[in-house]
């Protein structure tokens, strides 16, 4: 069982001068809950090498036993140091794609033509994709088959309006996670604020928030037994 987990490279959050990337969490428990069932997992970004990572999911507060576990892991840090370049990557060696969230990939992946093309391709070769938190919206501009947006007429989720809202970026972000996965024919549904909530529709997972990071990926394992 081969994983491809895709990260940000966008380090900007908007103009406010401060930093972004992606979430620790988001990237932590997925990680272990894959490799702990034994796979196989390649790292991408955009740019490749060291993908930033957003410094507000590392303060003391936003750690956990997998975020703990993953930064004293050398193995795991060298792996992230070292991600491939998306355009180098050959969706032919992996069984499942996974994109962690973090506000990067709003900026990043969400307009990614390899992003793009990548996940509409898993879809046509019948491989499963999940997105969590912030990462649905790399779904943006994803068509289907049937060249509407992928995810029209799908049961979705990501992160809530009432979540960015919280947290104070809702007119810093480049778009709303909620407001696109409607605009673009999707079945929004959420749970409460900050509590793990999951979506499968077919070959596509979503996960509302970095609390949903290991159920998406527990999802995605499901899917491919």
């Amino acid at each position: 069982m081969k994983m491809l987990v895709v990260v940000t490279s966008h380090d900007k959050l908007g103009d406010t001068g401060n930093k972004t990337g992606f979430w620790l969490e988001e990237l932590a428990a997925p990680y272990y809950t894959f490799k702990d069932a034994g796979a196989e997992l390649t790292l991408a970004s955009p740019a490749g090498g060291q993908p930033p990572l957003d410094p507000n999911s590392n303060v003391p507060d936003a750690q956990t036993d997998a975020t703990k576990r993953f930064e004293a892991d050398r193995e795991a840090m060298q792996v992230l140091e070292n991600t491939h370049k998306l355009v180098d990557v050959d969706l032919a060696e992996f069984d499942a794609v996974f994109y962690p969230g973090g506000h990067g990939p709003l900026w990043d992946l969400a307009e990614d033509a390899t992003s793009i093309r990548l996940i509409e391709s898993a879809m046509a070769a019948n491989k499963p994709v999940a997105t969590v938190c912030h990462a649905p919206g790399v779904l943006r501009h994803v068509k289907g088959s049937d060249g509407k947006p992928l995810v029209a007429g799908r049961n979705v989720t990501g992160f809530s309006n009432s979540e960015e809202d919280a947290v104070g970026l809702t007119n810093v972000v480049p778009f709303l996670v909620e407001d696109m996965l409607k605009e673009s024919g999707g079945q929004y549904s959420k749970g409460d604020d900050w509590s793990s909530y999951v979506l499968v529709d077919g070959l596509l997972i979503t996960g509302q928030n970095p609390g949903s990071s290991e159920a998406t990926a527990q999802a995605l394992l499901k899917k491919l037994s």
